[in-house]
């Protein structure tokens, strides 16, 4: 046995010696959940989910469909119904919205954010862009009302700090994604009832970084923001990433 784990055996034998009342230990979160963003699916979180699993986690992705907001709440939902126990929920870009929402099941303990949005009630997130511009002019609309990145513009825009090669195959891979997702709104927000971590892309151009640091700062969230990281910072950046959710995990109560 560690050295530290016979102390604190030994301290916890002293006490109930003495009759007094030890209080249970939480079981540290063992559970992660993943849930991508808009004109991707959860592919781009395998370096997140390599390093996890690695060190010990039960990993899970949602692949939500990406066509309507109650149906990626939904898909959420469904693989919160499966774990074991207490979770950390994560979320990326437009996935901060879902696990917004998503995020009140008893399952989740905690909340990470990675350059998502973290939306308040009566806000949504074509509305909080208005406020908060952002830089890209890549997004097209199609007839039937879904929207998608110009794959000439993805790289540059969504992907700059990606390998070329890797940002080119991302962008004629996209999902797209139903427009009104974006206008989609949250009753209760479950980060004002749940700790939260941020991660902020310091040169996002698909969410202003301002505007995900009033996410941060409004929810008292753990932030952390990374130099030069664009909106795939889950990718870019998946020590960093992981840390962050591994932090969530250790400092949640289970």
């Amino acid at each position: 046995m560690k050295p530290s784990l016979l102390r604190l055996a030994s301290a916890i034998g002293a006490l109930l010696s003495l009759g007094v009342a030890v209080p249970a230990m939480a079981a540290p979160v063992k559970n992660v959940v993943l849930v991508h963003g808009a004109f991707v699916d959860g592919s781009g979180w395998k370096p997140v989910y390599d390093i996890l699993t690695r060190d010990g986690y039960h990993v899970t992705l949602v692949q939500e469909p990406l066509t309507s907001f109650e149906g990626d709440v939904a898909a959420t939902k469904r693989i919160l119904d499966r774990q074991d126990g207490p979770c950390v929920l994560v979320g990326h870009s437009y996935g901060g919205a879902i696990i917004t929402e998503a995020g009140n099941d008893p399952h989740v303990a905690s909340l990470v954010y990675i350059a998502a949005h973290a939306l308040d009630a009566g806000e949504t997130e074509v509305g909080n862009g208005k406020k908060w511009p952002n830089l890209t002019k890549a997004v097209v609309k199609t007839p039937d009302d879904f929207l998608f990145l110009n794959p000439k513009d993805f790289p540059a825009d969504f992907a700059a700090d990606l390998p070329p090669e890797q940002a080119a195959y991302e962008a004629h891979a996209q999902m797209p994604t139903a427009a009104q997702v974006f206008t989609a709104q949250i009753a209760n927000p479950a980060w004002k009832v749940k700790p939260s971590w941020y991660m902020v892309a310091k040169a996002d151009r698909i969410i202003n970084p301002d505007l995900e640091r009033m996410y941060a700062a409004r929810a008292h969230s753990h932030k952390v923001e990374i130099d030069g990281a664009s909106h795939s910072v889950y990718e870019s950046h998946p020590k960093e990433v992981a840390a962050m959710i591994e932090m969530a995990a250790q400092q949640s109560k289970g």
